[in-house]
């Protein structure tokens, strides 16, 4: 196969140059997407840090009259919403008191119809375990226009920042999402876990602290290795994030004297190994709380 050329230097010449801009600032000559009044936007903030969010994230706060915004998105990325736009919390938080779905679903085509530009942020991607599905699906019955603009899940880019490679050619080729929790915050009953220990070697699991010793037990009663690595990637990509690692036999001694902050994303499997060569984020890397 005859390989691509590549674009000259001449290509590039005229992209927002021509404004005289530097740097961000060459953005504002971009041609966004209209974020029309009366249009719901579902937008994944990422996983914590500000600098992880999408440009698109970015333009949207910047014309938005109103953020109805989740639990998980960093305070620090409100800061960038624009001036004069409203801010509504929806946040749901599993064993403290919280906004219904149907309700948090309800005010935004209430917002919608009243010819607001809403702004639905949610922590990662509205697609995964952020019932963003559920969110547009209602939308969409009600006739409201709504555009999603995915995020970097904290699945992937969590265990980024802690030096956990999600898939590796020399260690996997497969990984296994799934969530830790059902409706009623008990470990998933229709999940086949038999099937899920045997799935792939890494499993990576979004709201599993609660339930993760019973879970534990059902991988190793389904075939999963006991010494299989289980590691708790807390508060990823903050400044304060913690890792914490043990193994799936060993789980029940280790939450009697260690608990887990939340929230947490949970991975099991031998992926320990890369971090002592992957972990680049570091006390200096920390000091920028951008990302």
């Amino acid at each position: 196969m005859t390989a691509m050329p590549a674009p000259s230097s001449d290509s590039f010449k005229g992209w927002a140059s021509d404004t005289g801009a530097e740097g961000f600032a060459r953005l504002d000559a971009e041609t966004f997407p209209a974020f029309e009044p009366g249009t719901v936007w579902l937008v994944g903030a990422g996983p914590g840090a500000p600098g992880l969010m999408s440009l698109l994230a970015y333009h949207a706060m910047q014309v938005c009259d109103v953020v109805v915004y989740d639990a998980l998105v960093n305070a620090d990325i409100l800061r960038w919403v624009r001036p004069g736009a409203e801010l509504e919390y929806a946040g749901k938080r599993g064993g403290k008191p919280s906004p219904q779905q149907r309700d948090i679903t309800l005010r935004l085509i209430e917002l919608a119809q009243s010819g607001k530009r809403v702004l639905r942020l949610k922590g990662g991607d509205p697609f995964m375990f952020g019932r963003g599905g559920e969110e547009s699906q209602n939308l969409a019955n009600a006739g409201i226009t709504f555009r999603i603009v995915p995020g970097i899940t904290s699945g992937v880019g969590g265990l980024a920042y802690a030096g956990v490679p999600a898939t590796h050619r020399d260690l996997n080729h497969s990984v296994t999402f799934l969530t830790g929790h059902d409706a009623s915050g008990t470990m998933p009953a229709s999940v086949d876990w038999t099937a899920v220990a045997k799935a792939s070697p890494v499993i990576v699991m979004y709201m599993a602290v609660k339930n993760v010793a019973e879970i534990a037990g059902a991988l190793i009663a389904g075939g999963r290795s006991a010494d299989d690595t289980i590691t708790f990637i807390s508060n990823a990509t903050l400044p304060h994030q913690t890792v914490m690692e043990t193994t799936l036999g060993a789980i029940e001694t280790f939450l009697k004297t260690n608990q887990p902050q939340t929230p947490a994303i949970v991975v099991v499997g031998k992926v320990e190994g890369w971090r002592q060569i992957l972990d680049w984020y570091d006390a200096t890397q920390r000091e920028n709380p951008i990302g």
